[in-house]
């Protein structure tokens, strides 16, 4: 059975293989980008099938504008994949205000806006799907990316309370978290703060270093077209998987992170039950099972 899919950021990475892989299979992609004329070739090599729209996401009334019109055009879209996003690095304190203003609007507010816009039309036509590009960078952290993680640990909080509201209406939510991978993420698209010579030695400059090339580049492992296909893949199951952890490097860090989150929060057990009231009696273990399923654990 053939879809419709409305991807953001279509022009290269992820974006790009999506609407490859799925305009070959068939399928019907309203892509959007901010340079149009980067789908030229597959707009002339696949007509009708690629509908096109120019649109910087951080401009909301412009990406409520292109989601009313690709619904109307297209008459249902069955997949909306938010892509759109950039890295920015640097220490906190060498980032600037606007570069900060913009990465939070472009990686988390403007997926949020487009979860936003999409809702309505989803609600209407039955249900969908909602595929949230991600990041392993919202399980773990590392220095030099603190306003990148923010938005990516700030995405998956709304996503695990905005899956919830939704699911009644058969929209069905995953999140993507990607490793590293073979995409242009931290080079061509990336933006650095201007260095502060206090950061040079650290954890900071180092990473600067293996961006700028004076340092052996970091491990990448993820082929972004067969993360695509998972992709695709995951969109083609009956029941969408809440989270996708994509890349061998992804995988080892998320679990290495969660053990010793785990570890961490058990060892804090007794603290954390010292802290009740003295009148207060432990809820019965189904009603934990209740408070944990609203949670959706």
């Amino acid at each position: 059975m053939t879809r419709t899919w409305f991807i953001t950021g279509t022009s290269s990475g992820f974006g790009r293989h999506l609407t490859e892989q799925l305009l070959a299979r068939g399928d019907r992609v309203a892509a959007t980008a901010r340079r149009l004329e980067s789908l030229d070739d597959l707009a002339a090599r696949h007509g009708g099938q690629l509908w096109r729209s120019r649109l910087d996401v951080t401009d909301t009334s412009a990406l409520r504008e292109s989601v009313d019109r690709a619904f109307a055009d297209l008459g249902r879209i069955d997949v909306v994949v938010s892509n759109a996003g950039y890295g920015l690095f640097g220490a906190a304190e060498e980032l600037t205000d606007e570069q900060i203003d913009r990465q939070i609007a472009t990686n988390l507010t403007a997926s949020i806006q487009l979860a936003r816009a999409t809702a309505p039309h989803l609600r209407r036509q039955g249900g969908g799907r909602y595929i949230q590009v991600a990041s392993i960078g919202g399980q773990v952290a590392f220095p030099a990316m603190s306003l990148y993680h923010a938005t990516k640990w700030g995405i998956e909080g709304f996503w695990e309370s905005a899956a919830a509201e939704l699911a009644p209406f058969n929209i069905g939510v995953t999140l993507v978290e990607p490793g590293v991978a073979r995409t242009n993420f931290g080079a061509a698209s990336s933006v650095l703060g201007a260095p502060l010579p206090e950061y040079a030695d650290g954890p900071s400059g180092q990473l600067r270093r293996i961006l700028s090339g004076d340092l052996p580049p970091l491990p990448a492992p993820g082929d972004p077209a067969k993360i695509a296909a998972a992709i695709i893949t995951s969109a083609d199951q009956a029941e969408a998987p809440f989270r996708l952890t994509l890349g061998s490097d992804a995988y080892a860090m998320a679990t290495a992170a969660l053990r010793n989150r785990l570890n961490a929060l058990e060892a804090g057990q007794e603290l954390a039950h010292s802290t009740d009231a003295d009148d207060f009696t432990t809820p019965a273990p189904a009603d934990l099972a209740d408070l944990a399923d609203l949670a959706g654990n």
